[in-house]
């Protein structure tokens, strides 16, 4: 009898499936299963597919120890209680962050947000995306080119500047970036601008000189006005998975990153990436990128993660 799909055209198929129905057709293979508990070969497939979806060793065990101690007590009688269950340990990894998803915005003068990230994350139109989000809310945007050593950065935040209606602090390219970063803070302190957000170059966290200019900007800005600045956002590409909890180690502890910036957080079969890294550092993801447009950044929602994942 001939088959209807190749194994490739299977594995095609499974990948379209979300993350929830991948774990829940294994975890819900059949009624035995809710009966006696999870068998070894099931809890390991499991914990293959948390794993391939980036939620990191201890998220893992942690959830695959709980499933099967309760599935020994009998605890687990169909899909509503395994998803409560996956729901339970989700929040559990983000309570200890959660009281620092809010942005730190200045007591007096402009809030100083300073943007780091490799090359390829998509900084530049992630800024570009959290100036639209301060303008919905009626505040006043100046942007500053701080990466100057990228061919083409410099314009190519100018014409995000330019269709967004945001002054543009700049120099030429080569400049030293943080030259940069205090004409800029001084420009939003007698512009009287409400938000200044400084572009960066993108480097590899393994970069070790390059890491240190940003040490050096970072400073700089400080010297220029007290407590700023007020947020460093770390903007992961969703779709690295672990290679992104690599990054955010080094850069925290060069920079004392505040909070992280999922982008491309739409669609990514790479669910678990936000899990591995709050679990891992306990930094805060302040936003989500969930598409194209200008609009698509949202304040990440704990609840509505979840339920993507569980869905």
């Amino acid at each position: 009898m001939s088959r209807f799909f190749s194994d490739k055209d299977l594995k095609q198929e499974r990948k379209k499936k979300s993350l929830w129905s991948r774990f829940r057709d294994v975890a819900l293979l059949d009624v035995g299963v809710l009966v006696r508990g999870l068998d070894r070969t099931s809890l390991d497939s499991l914990e293959q597919l948390l794993l391939e979806s980036d939620f990191g060793v201890g998220p893992t065990l942690r959830i695959i120890d709980t499933l099967t101690a309760e599935g020994k007590k009998g605890n687990l009688h169909g899909e509503d209680d395994l998803r409560e269950l996956f729901r339970r340990e989700l929040r559990k990894v983000f309570e200890p962050a959660a009281g620092k998803t809010g942005l730190s915005l200045a007591a007096s003068g402009p809030t100083v947000i300073l943007m780091v990230g490799v090359n390829g994350v998509g900084k530049t139109t992630t800024i570009a995306k959290l100036a639209r989000y301060f303008q919905s809310r009626g505040k006043r945007v100046l942007l500053a080119a701080g990466d100057t050593f990228r061919a083409g950065a410099i314009e190519q935040l100018e014409r995000w500047a330019e269709r967004l209606g945001c002054e543009l602090i700049k120099q030429q390219p080569g400049s030293d970036p943080a030259a940069v970063a205090y004409d800029a803070v001084s420009a939003a302190l007698s512009r009287k601008a409400d938000i200044l957000i400084l572009d960066t170059a993108g480097r590899l966290h393994t970069q070790g000189g390059l890491m240190e200019e940003l040490v050096k900007m970072k400073r700089v800005i400080g010297k220029r006005m007290d407590g700023a600045p007020h947020e460093v956002l770390l903007v992961l590409d969703s779709t690295l998975g672990q290679n992104s909890a690599s990054q955010a180690r080094v850069f925290h502890e060069k920079l004392g990153v505040t909070g992280l910036v999922l982008a491309k957080l739409d669609g990514t079969s790479k669910a678990g990436c936000a899990v591995a890294i709050t679990e891992q550092l306990g930094l805060p993801i302040k936003f989500a990128g969930v598409g194209e447009t200008l609009e698509d950044l949202e304040e990440f929602d704990l609840e509505r993660y979840v339920d993507k994942i569980l869905s």
